[in-house]
């Protein structure tokens, strides 16, 4: 090639742990236009893998160590190109590769990559007979190769992590199996359907007519159908099966009737609904409040002007925020720029897709994990062709590829949902404020609890603070009571679950015809099942944790890992039967309130009993339609949801989250506290809360019965500057793991000496560890912490940048992986 002559050259991010961009020749007699945010399939080493267009560019660099992709995955991009500098930001800040940030932030099923499949041959399978039980009991996957013949991709490679790989590959050089390459994953696609249109455009139905003495009985009538249906219908295409479906003798029907070219057939793209069952539809309120005015008079103008602004907007629980929300949403669409709207959620977000389907209809799409691979193929493909302006989600839905961002909504900002705590651990709510900068959009933070962060950013002008200080119709807070649980005399010596008052208080309810709603942040019927005998818990056997006692599946269940034993186990200490039940959670609350009040109608919001989205549906309509008596639940019931006939709240055990190691427990207390607390008295009676604890004079608790939040801001953020936490310092967490234990500590104090030697150097970040994670074997891994905090920023990076040599080297070296955490929000 010439010096004169130029090729273009691909940028592309791969789908794999590479911290830069790798450059690739276009494919060979290649006519489609390369544009970034196309998928492509690429060569990396032996491999086969996804990879992602980020820039192109022409240039006369030598291509001699180049190579060219293998073809391009589709026809169109994924991405809008001004969104590559987003992900660029977030590789960088959160030291994370960019293919693996994409590779996230896209639909799920659209990574594939080359894998292995193992084949045994039949000299294979007469050796592998002749191992002794020992070697079989070692390598209990030998087992379901015999049986099967064969061993899946997905199999394969996590035998390829391990020493099994030097033995696979011995044993194909011996001719006992045969390692074949082929491409897995990558499996969600368009769906499409037949659909029928007519050969000429102005064809009509008296054409039909007079066309009809040359049909069959059977193409007459199916002509008949199908003109019908486009008419009612107002289109060009009709789908086949609705036609088939009137008539069984269409098929025959439509088949002539191609034959004489009237009709034509033709595939066409389907979405799947994500929505389903909708919850209700919501009235638009003929007047605003004086707050809501005075918030959207602030609003519209920055959303006019087209200019970055971050608004926090501080709004009591029945203040009216959502209807700030849709008004704000509407003045942006008229702009002919498009909304996001974040919720904490999957839960939240079926409660405020209703108000905005009903006030938006179909320009309206959902983004979140509840949604099957091809329902969020279709949702994604709807939004970057622009046929859905306002996308509603949960945190992933940020890296919506929406064109022209004018409005960004984050409703709960200070829920710790928003924070991803494995893989890539994004922080949704800070990357809302940066997608808005980007775009020069409006980011409004909503919450009735904000953040001590975010409140402190607005009070220091980095943030415009929005007020809302009364609820709609000036209906009063709840009145809030405080039972001290150590107080309670009981005949066994231990505290009931449910106080005098708080009974009282329901049956009241009861007799009144109002709805009750009680609170406790537990699932299952026990916190743990103890020995009698040795006081030893039942614990999971791949984290140090104490399994839950589900009573309806007569299981005891990790909540982190998933492993489950039956009920009826034994003492892993001392092989003692006698085991007993400690503590309650929402199913043990279930069971003692049907017992307290048998006629009842009782349901139960929490993980266990909302497996689908239709669950989570049923019980809430049920609860509008007045057909629950009393709901209890976990978290999923606190935010959002406004139940004007709930009139009493109880909160049992108010105080579980106070003893957690972490520096934002008592915050999180309290916004826990008057989230729940804010769902009573949202109609017409007052409401009244009763919350149950046995810490009352903790601040969280004191000032949440007084609806305090300044107090609370004021008495945690002079903590918090006392102990230079955020938003005075800024910290990154170095999580180190591995399967054994003396490995993950030697790598936690080889890389804290390291770290401790290079911030010595700079005078600056300090370094906090390593020691162990309150939580220090989970899922089988053993984990160290090793915590860098700093008032610079750059600084931190900058510490974490000179570490990513040796972070890098034992991750390759297989041992133990070490993952890089940016503002935690999680330490345990």
């Amino acid at each position: 090639m010439s010096d004169d002559t130029k090729r273009t050259f691909l940028e592309v991010a791969v789908a794999a742990p590479v911290d830069r961009p790798l450059t690739y020749l276009p494919p060979p007699d290649c006519e489609q236009q390369l544009v970034p945010g196309l998928r492509v399939l690429v060569p990396l080493g032996r491999r086969r893998i996804t990879g992602y267009i980020l820039s192109t560019q022409d240039s006369n660099l030598s291509e001699q160590q180049l190579k060219p992709i293998y073809e391009v995955l589709g026809p169109s991009p994924l991405f809008p190109a001004d969104q590559v500098k987003f992900y660029r930001w977030l590789a960088r800040y959160y030291h994370y590769p960019i293919g693996e940030v994409l590779k996230t932030a896209l639909p799920a099923g659209l990574t594939a990559k080359s894998g292995r499949r193992i084949l045994v041959t039949p000299a294979g399978l007469e050796h592998m007979i002749s191992l002794s039980d020992v070697q079989l009991g070692k390598a209990p996957w030998i087992t379901t190769l015999m049986a099967k013949g064969q061993l899946s991709p997905s199999l394969t490679n996590k035998l390829w992590q391990t020493s099994a790989k030097r033995l696979l590959e011995e044993w194909q050089k011996q001719g006992f199996v045969t390692i074949q390459s082929e491409m897995v994953g990558g499996t969600a696609k368009a769906k499409t359907e037949k659909c029928v249109s007519l050969v000429k455009a102005d064809f009509s139905y008296e054409d039909g007519v007079a066309e009809s003495g040359k049909l069959k009985v059977s193409e007459r009538k199916t002509l008949d159908i199908f003109l019908r249906l486009q008419g009612t219908g107002n289109r060009s295409n009709v789908p086949r099966r609705d036609i088939t479906r009137e008539y069984p003798g269409a098929a025959k029907g439509l088949k002539g009737l191609a034959e004489k070219n009237i009709i034509a057939f033709q595939e066409q793209q389907v979405y799947r609904d994500p929505f389903g069952d909708s919850l209700m539809e919501f009235e638009i309120p003929e007047n605003l409040t004086d707050e809501q005015d005075a918030a959207l008079d602030q609003l519209r103008p920055a959303i006019q002007q087209r200019k970055f602004n971050t608004f926090l907007l501080h709004g009591i629980t029945g203040s009216g925020k959502t209807e700030v929300y849709l008004r704000a949403a509407a003045a942006t669409l008229e702009q002919s720029r498009s909304v996001l709207v974040l919720v904490p959620e999957i839960a939240l977000a079926t409660q405020i897709e209703a108000h905005f389907l009903t006030r938006f209809g179909s320009a309206v799409g959902l983004l979140h994990s509840g949604l099957t691979a091809g329902q969020r193929f279709d949702q994604w493909n709807r939004i970057i062709k622009g046929e859905a302006r306002l996308v509603i989600g949960a945190r992933s839905a940020i890296f919506a590829p929406l064109p022209d961002l004018g409005l960004i909504i984050v409703d709960e900002e200070h829920d710790s949902s928003y924070k991803q705590d494995d893989g890539f651990r994004y922080q949704a709510r800070d990357l809302a404020v940066l997608r808005g900068s980007q775009c020069n959009g409006v980011v409004v933070l909503g919450s009735a609890t904000p953040s001590s962060i975010s409140y402190h950013h607005a009070l220091h002008g980095k943030y415009r603070l929005l007020t809302m200080d009364n609820r709609i119709e000036n209906r009063p807070l709840p009145a809030v009571e405080v039972v001290n649980m150590l107080a309670m005399q009981t005949v066994s010596g231990r505290p009931p679950i449910f106080s005098n008052v708080l009974v009282k208080g329901l049956r009241q309810n009861l007799e009144k015809g109002e709805q009750s709603l009680v609170f406790l942040n537990r699932r299952g019927f026990a916190n743990f099942m103890m020995c009698r005998d040795c006081g030893q818990p039942v614990q999971c056997m791949n984290c140090q944790i104490s399994l839950t006692l589900h009573k309806t599946s007569d299981k005891l269940l990790c909540h982190y890992c998933g492993y489950t034993v039956p009920r009826k186990t034994v003492c892993a200490k001392c092989q003692s039967t006698a085991l007993v039940a400690i503590g309650a959670g929402t199913e043990r609350l279930q069971v003692e309130l049907a017992g307290l009040f048998p006629k009842a109608r009782i349901e139960r919001l929490d993980r266990d009993t909302c497996t689908r989205r239709n669950d989570y549906l049923r019980i809430l309509k049920a609860v509008h339609r007045g057909e629950v008596d009393i709901l209890l639940g976990t978290q999923m019931i606190t935010k959002g949801h406004h139940f004007p006939n709930v009139t009493l709240v109880g909160i049992v055990l108010a105080d579980t989250g106070l003893g957690m190691p972490d520096f934002r427990a008592g915050e999180r207390t309290f916004q826990l506290i008057s989230q729940v607390a804010g769902r009573a008295g949202r109609g017409e009676k007052p409401g009244r809360v009763i919350v149950q604890t046995f810490q009352p004079e903790h601040h969280s608790i004191e000032m949440s019965t007084r609806h305090d939040y300044l107090g609370m801001y004021n008495r945690e953020i002079a903590l918090r500057k006392r102990l230079d936490y955020p938003p005075f310092a800024r910290l990154i967490n170095l999580r180190i793991e591995g399967k054994e234990e003396k490995d993950v500590h030697a790598a936690a104090r080889e890389l804290g000496v390291k770290a401790m030697r290079l911030s010595k150097k700079d005078s600056q970040p300090e370094v906090l560890g390593p020691a162990p994670a309150p939580l220090v074997r989970l899922r089988d891994k053993y984990r160290y912490q090793l915590l860098l905090k700093g008032r610079e920023l750059d600084s931190l990076h900058l510490l974490v940048h000179r570490l990513q040599k040796d972070i890098t080297l034992f991750n390759n070296a297989g041992k133990v992986k070490i993952a890089v955490d940016v503002d935690p929000e999680f330490m345990m």
